[in-house]
């Protein structure tokens, strides 16, 4: 690996992981990046300005595994929910109804269609909000994460912001919301439905928001120079077209500094479910232990590390509803399940950065005897990171409850993966290593009380993260559930977010998953 890296170019790669959550073709989000800086230069923004939006247009739907959980108890396929969003304008109400249910519905049968139906009517009001509310505030402490700038921070909090008021998560009005996140919403729009549709339909669709959801200052230059705007984002390569755009300088990452960026794409990939919270995270940390056992020398353990953090990215192409079934999966459920180590190592292997190590990630799933997925390898076929890796994954998973089983203890874990071993479906060396690390903290912690969080509070989120109500949590703890209310509220004070997903993100950027 070169000593210097350009952040963009990593992060091009890994937008497909909002790509693959909203349901929408690859590159939507490298597409939504062009759209967006050559609006904000015919805007006759400045640089810094440009690179603001640049980077917001590139990041904007980052956030959408942050209230995944929740669409799937909803509307039943969180993915086919974030792709019907796409189409709609919420402004208008009658398009829930030409639009949105359609789309969402379309391939559901009665008892489901019914089901979506009758949440709309209880549970829809506030979904919106909820939604966006949880998506812009993961997005933005993401960005935090990345060493991102205030500017790109600010943007993505208030990039779904309606120009009238009634948008989320402020309910910011007009020129209050952050200029670079206004023109970012008005490009990624576009290019959506460009890609849906094509020019007209984008520019309509900008047309038809003006004055609602977007700056009509900023709806009209964009209708008046569409064309050519979407011309820019369809010639050639994205991802090509991305790095030639990005305005100077150019941000740059060490080496150093991408298992960084890797462990916050891992966490976003987390957020999925309540029961992954803290997984990737967790591998990786008993993968890099038992690899330094091994004797792996310096490199082969960086790239274990990066492979381990980003693992199991491709899980945010399967639906909810795949993921927390709590009985046997159908055959074309289980297809799905079996696909995303693939996806895993298809968004990896987009960045010429990442592409070593994506085949350590993508057959994670493998085993020694050739009973593994997707591809069905044998030994000679799995590299030794990759067999440490896998081990590291069962052992991991196994300490964490599934909507089919509960939690192992680490003893369990252990004589689990003991007997995959000498079942020959597990690398014994590996096992060995991974059974050592396991034996030791599990998780480095530097303050088991960040931001003034009290015990009791800690415990609350810990509870919070695997996705229990308040008045589950009550019920836990022996508590009343107006007392659970309370230091819920306490914890989104101190913490200053609104929503569980980034409550939850607060969790595991700190080591506080148990």
């Amino acid at each position: 690996m070169s000593d210097d890296v350009r952040l963009a170019d990593l992060l091009a790669g890994l937008s497909l992981v909002s790509d693959m959550g909203l349901g929408l073709p690859p590159e939507n989000a490298m597409r939504s990046c062009l759209v967006g800086t050559a609006l904000a230069r015919a805007l006759n923004l400045g640089e810094t300005e440009v690179a603001e939006v640049f980077y917001i247009s590139l990041l904007q739907h980052i956030g959408c595994t942050g209230y995944a959980h929740e669409t799937y108890l909803v509307w039943i396929d969180d993915i086919a929910a974030n792709r019907a969003a796409r189409r709609t304008n919420f402004a208008d109400p009658m398009d829930l109804f030409k639009s949105y249910l359609p789309t969402l519905t379309q391939s559901m049968n009665a008892r489901q269609r019914a089901r979506v139906a009758a949440n709309f009517v209880t549970k829809g009001p506030g979904f919106l909000k909820r939604f966006t509310t949880a998506t812009c505030e993961v997005a933005a402490q993401s960005a935090r994460r990345l060493g991102l700038s205030k500017g790109v921070q600010r943007g993505l909090h208030e990039v779904f912001e309606w120009w009238n008021g009634k948008g989320a998560p402020q309910g910011l009005k007009g020129e209050e919301i952050a200029l670079v996140g206004r023109v970012a919403y008005v490009g990624g729009t576009a290019a959506e439905h460009d890609v849906l549709g094509g020019p007209e339909i984008a520019i309509e669709a900008v047309r038809q928001r003006a004055g609602t959801i977007f700056d009509p200052t900023i709806a009209e230059t964009f209708v008046d120079h569409g064309a050519e705007l979407l011309e820019t984002a369809s010639l050639g390569d994205p991802r090509k077209g991305v790095l030639e755009a990005e305005p100077v300088p150019h941000r740059v990452i060490s080496e150093d500094q991408l298992p960084q960026v890797a462990t916050v794409f891992g966490d976003i990939a987390d957020l999925k479910t309540p029961f992954t919270h803290g997984h990737s995270a967790g591998v990786a940390h008993l993968a890099h232990a038992a690899g330094a056992k091994l004797g792996l020398d310096p490199n082969s353990l960086l790239q274990l590390l990066v492979a381990s953090l980003l693992h199991d990215i491709g899980r945010i192409a399967i639906p909810d509803f795949v993921w927390e079934k709590p009985g046997p999966l159908t055959t074309a459920e289980w297809e799905q399940v079996r696909l995303h180590p693939y996806h895993s190592e298809r968004i990896m292997s987009c960045s010429p950065l990442l592409k070593p190590m994506a085949s350590i990630a993508g057959l994670h799933h493998e085993r020694l005897d050739g009973s593994g997925y997707h591809r069905g390898c044998k030994a000679s076929e799995i590299p030794f990171p990759t067999r440490v890796l896998a081990a590291a994954d069962v052992f991991q998973a196994m300490t964490q409850s599934r909507p089919h089983r509960g939690a192992s203890t680490a003893d369990e874990a252990a004589e689990q993966i003991q007997h995959e071993a000498r079942q020959g479906r597990l690398e014994p060396e590996a096992v060995a290593a991974v059974v050592h690390a396991a034996g030791r903290s599990s998780q480095k912690v530097v303050n088991l009380r960040p931001a003034g969080l009290s015990d009791r509070e800690v415990e609350v989120l810990r509870l919070m993260t695997q996705g229990l109500s308040n008045r589950e949590i009550a019920r836990r703890l022996y508590i009343s559930p107006r007392t659970a209310e309370h230091h819920v509220q306490h914890i989104y004070t101190k913490i200053g977010v609104t929503s569980r997903a980034s409550a939850a993100l607060f969790a595991m950027e700190h080591g506080l998953i148990s």
